[in-house]
């Protein structure tokens, strides 16, 4: 792949896309967002994804660059060895062969990953985690999700949904889960959930973020202060599975709840800390690629696709 050379990438998520044109090395020449509008239908969506996918290949050509690849990252389940979505609530995909309608529109090979995962390979090769040769990238949002990525590629798993650290149950008879099941990590320590159990601390009386809640723990508000230790004892719950699952030598906080700095990462450290035994400690660190991560992490997954083909 010459310095010419350029792959298109696309981060889609239920409110917009991240989309650029990366070269090999992981500069971007190139980056634009646009609306996913998913609430018109997966239909209306998957044709989105080819308009911009198309109008940027055709971008990168009168810059000059050549497109040699596609790379796709949507959230859900994903088939990444028969370029499937096979489910996404955010943006309503059921079982849409997204790499073949790509290659078929654009010309050019496709590979289409989990946003979780992909960020977490960026995250490995390019960002936080880059001097490690096993992370765990955890993405705290309005969900939790995990990648493992050993020696620069992330496990997959057997069916496609390797990752979902956010269904550990951490509280048995705690609050329930999306997923139908109590206690689970993701129904303690996501953005969402943070933001329901200070309302519910506070009886409703008030309705904020998670960043807030995190602001006022700050500033030594009690309510919001009971909430925040809360949910980082049940996040370092979560974290010491996962270390005593995947033995990492990293683990890459990212997400919007991660945007809260050494608030979140000093006392999940500590509490980390705590419950290490015959484990060896990971290094914690807070991811550095930002919202660019999912971009970034598409395109690696599509050159490592050329390579294998």
């Amino acid at each position: 792949m010459s310095a010419g050379h350029v792959v298109v990438a696309l981060d889609v998520g239920g409110t917009g896309m991240k989309c650029a044109l990366v070269h090999r090395d992981g500069t971007v020449a190139h980056a634009e967002r646009h609306p996913t509008d998913a609430a018109r239908g997966p239909a209306a969506v998957v044709e989105t994804i080819l308009d911009v996918a198309d109008a940027l290949a055709g971008k990168a050509r009168l810059d000059g660059l050549t497109p040699v690849a596609l790379g796709v990252a949507v959230p859900g389940v994903v088939d990444e060895a028969r370029g499937v979505a096979v489910w996404s609530a955010n943006v309503g995909f059921r079982d849409v062969p997204l790499r073949a309608l790509a290659e078929a529109r654009l010309g050019l090979p496709a590979a289409l990953g989990h946003d979780v995962r992909v960020g977490g390979l960026a995250e490995a090769r390019l960002g936080a985690g880059r001097d490690a040769r096993h992370v765990l990238f955890v993405a705290i949002g309005t969900g939790i999700a995990a990648a493992h990525v050993v020696d620069g590629t992330a496990a997959v798993g057997a069916h496609g949904a390797a990752g979902e650290i956010g269904h550990i149950q951490v509280r048995p008879g705690g609050p329930r889960c999306g997923c139908g099941r109590p206690g689970c990590l993701e129904a303690l320590a996501s953005a969402s959930a943070v933001a329901r159990r200070y309302a519910e601390v506070t009886a409703g009386t008030a309705v904020v973020s998670a960043a807030e809640v995190a602001t006022r723990a700050a500033a030594g508000e009690p309510a919001a202060g009971r909430v925040w230790t809360e949910a980082v004892e049940a996040l370092a719950d979560g974290l010491a599975t996962g270390q005593a699952l995947y033995d990492v030598e990293t683990i890459v906080l990212g997400g919007g709840l991660a945007q809260a700095g050494a608030q979140l990462l000093d006392p999940v450290r500590a509490a980390l800390h705590e419950r290490m035994t015959f484990h060896r400690e990971p290094r914690l660190v807070a991811a550095a690629l930002g919202d660019e991560a999912g971009c970034l992490g598409a395109a690696l997954l599509a050159l490592d696709s050329l390579e294998k083909r």
